[in-house]
């Protein structure tokens, strides 16, 4: 009888094995996990999705360096959407449907993020640590949606919270259209902040994302003649308009989010940068003392990648996804991945902690400004 059994495990383990693959979640073997991505490589917001980038991958390195997750190596499948939303969805089928990945991760773009929002619905697919901070993708919950920086519009009632301070009443509001959902989320978080500090809105001027007049739009503002302006665009757009006003003649103070906080933003805006105010997701990329900051920085110079609020938003972003997979253990499953996401209860990432339920995917609410400084630094 002991002896049969030595005869037929062999091929019950095989078979045991072959349908444990068979059944495989999609984007899993024994020694990886793919991971699928649609951001835009090339576009108008390309300069800080390099970097952003960059530090993701600077985090995956190390994590693989050292063995990977449970034993798998994570693979990133990358396609460039162009900073097109239509172009997003495309991508974010072929991902799914075609190389078959096992999530996706850091999209670009509110728009962009919004249309792939059906497909993972459809084919039950998560998206880790979207690059955009619209309220839609946190209220309600999204099941398949975790995010990790904070909302836009926390970062705009920050910024009126501080003008309030300095005793800048007069305030504007420049955006895009009510059904761009960035510009939806800017002119709320706008509308809220000068409610809670009871002031009245300067001017709320708006704009086309695609090929806006830009100097037609400065004009507009500078005539407004307003003590601080908010700005809620992307990429170049916020770079032309900002570089407009100066042109023109305008010395209001100038606000813009954290989405244009990259190295490549301050040096497309030049001399015109110095005094601009930008609110921030994530601690000082540079900063020692903190935890996450000092890791960053090595993990960033082992592969060359750039220091900066961008590449550490990249980079928390990726820490976040591996400790969901860590938490998954072995038997990784997208199940097992989301609870072990949703299992994160104010985990300290290095000085900015994340928190997940499954009522509640919002994940940090990290919001500070910075002032760039003549020599072209962000200084808190």
């Amino acid at each position: 009888m002991v002896k049969g059994w030595r005869q037929v495990l062999p091929a019950v383990l095989l078979m045991a094995g072959v349908f444990q693959v068979a059944n495989a979640e999609d984007g899993v073997t024994e020694s990886s996990i793919l991971i699928g991505q649609t951001i835009g490589l090339t576009g108008t917001v390309a300069g800080t999705v390099k970097e952003m980038n960059e530090g993701a991958h600077a985090y995956i390195a190390a994590v693989n360096k050292q063995g990977g997750v449970n034993g798998r190596k994570i693979e990133i499948r990358t396609l460039d959407d162009q900073y097109l939303p239509e172009k997003a969805l495309a991508n974010a089928r072929t991902l799914i449907e075609k190389d078959k990945v096992f999530a996706l991760f850091q999209s670009r773009g509110t728009p962009h993020t919004i249309a792939i929002l059906p497909e993972l619905a459809a084919a039950k697919v998560p998206l880790i640590a979207p690059s955009t901070g619209a309220e839609s993708l946190h209220t309600p919950v999204n099941r398949w949606v975790f995010n990790v920086r904070a909302k836009y519009q926390d970062e705009v009632v920050k910024a009126i919270e501080h003008f309030n301070t300095l005793g800048f009443k007069n305030i504007g509001l420049l955006t895009y259209e009510k059904d761009d959902a960035l510009g939806l989320d800017g002119l709320n978080g706008f509308n809220k902040g000068m409610a809670e500090y009871k002031l009245k809105p300067a001017f709320i001027e708006i704009f086309p994302r695609i090929k806006p007049n830009v100097n037609e739009v400065a004009l507009k503002l500078i005539n407004a003649n307003p003590d601080a302006l908010v700005i809620v665009s992307s990429g170049s757009n916020t770079v032309d308009v900002i570089k407009a006003i100066r042109a023109h003649g305008g010395r209001m103070q100038i606000m813009t989010l954290s989405n244009n906080s990259s190295k490549e933003f301050i040096k497309d805006l030049g001399s015109d940068a110095a005094g601009l105010i930008l609110s921030q997701v994530t601690p000082p990329p540079n900063l020692s003392s903190s935890g996450l900051g000092k890791e960053f920085q090595a993990a960033a110079k082992t592969i060359g990648a750039t220091v900066s609020y961008a590449g550490l938003e990249g980079y928390l972003s990726a820490k976040v996804m591996v400790e969901g997979l860590r938490r998954a253990g072995r038997n990784l499953t997208r199940d097992s991945f989301m609870r072990g996401l949703e299992s994160m209860q104010r985990v300290d990432m290095g000085g900015l902690s994340v928190t997940y339920s499954d009522k509640d995917h919002t994940g940090s609410n990290f919001v500070e400004l910075t002032l760039v400084s003549k020599d072209g630094r962000y200084v808190r």
